[in-house]
């Protein structure tokens, strides 16, 4: 599902940062599948303000930290099993580790899937020190950046300080070296936008730690996403019941 040959050092940038802006990751026919079957089920609302940066999204676990299996597989489509499986894989994190220098071999992972609905955004922000690597990939068929949604990469704590402006769109990811002024933020959705931003962070942690999103004894319910889908998401998913029901 991932085309790894994408991933090289590359495209490794070293200003502000060092970070890496990957196009198209999924052939296209793939990005489609995965646009159109992108997870609704097994989210929850996300919001606050942790003492740096403001936050407000709805978040599904995908792999679990450390885990070894996709969560809830069997809700997920077929595209997006393989998927889970490609970044579980020994190739993903060889490319990984060759792209940004660094051993992840044996750093725990955690993968998320995220909608940002009207009006959520994500603060100007350095992730946690244990945070050391994080690949973000995005899932929307089409995206205007006047709508807001979109990873920006900063020199600084201040979103007029913006490096680069990245959008939404299924095939685009980026990746991201923690250090001590790595700043980025997501831009607020628009308040009346018709279909909400869809992305993933691949997230390599030091071991030993412990999950900020899904921390223990967390008991926060969780629902399927009712935001407004895609209209190729609503053509594929109609397909998708139509063969079920036929097998």
């Amino acid at each position: 599902m991932i085309d790894l040959t994408r991933i090289t050092p590359d495209a490794l940038e070293t200003r502000p940062y060092r970070w890496a802006f990957i196009e198209n990751l999924f052939s296209p026919r793939d990005g489609e599948e995965l646009a159109a079957t992108f997870p609704r089920d097994g989210f929850k609302t996300v919001k606050g303000y942790d003492g740096e940066k403001g936050y407000e999204y709805e978040a599904r676990a995908l792999i679990p930290m450390n885990g070894t299996a996709a969560s809830r597989a069997e809700a997920l489509s077929p595209g997006w099993r393989q998927l889970a499986a490609d970044l579980l894989s020994d190739a993903y994190r060889e490319a990984m580790s060759r792209l940004t220098g660094l051993n992840l071999a044996e750093l725990w992972m955690e993968v998320n899937v995220f909608h940002y609905g009207q009006s959520a955004w994500l603060g100007p922000h350095v992730d946690l020190e244990e945070k050391l690597v994080t690949h973000v990939l995005y899932f929307n068929d089409a995206w205007d950046v006047a709508d807001g949604g979109c990873l920006n990469i900063l020199r600084a704590g201040d979103m007029k300080e913006v490096e680069k402006v990245i959008p939404p769109l299924v095939g685009n990811s980026c990746v991201l070296v923690r250090s001590k002024n790595s700043w980025h933020a997501v831009s607020r959705v628009r308040g009346d936008s018709r279909t909400s931003r869809r992305s993933m962070t691949v997230t390599f942690y030091s071991p030993g730690s412990v999950s900020t999103m899904w921390p223990p004894g967390d008991h926060t319910p969780l629902h399927d996403y009712r935001g407004e889908p895609s209209a190729l998401g609503r053509l594929m998913r109609r397909g998708l019941r139509r063969l079920r029901s036929s097998v």
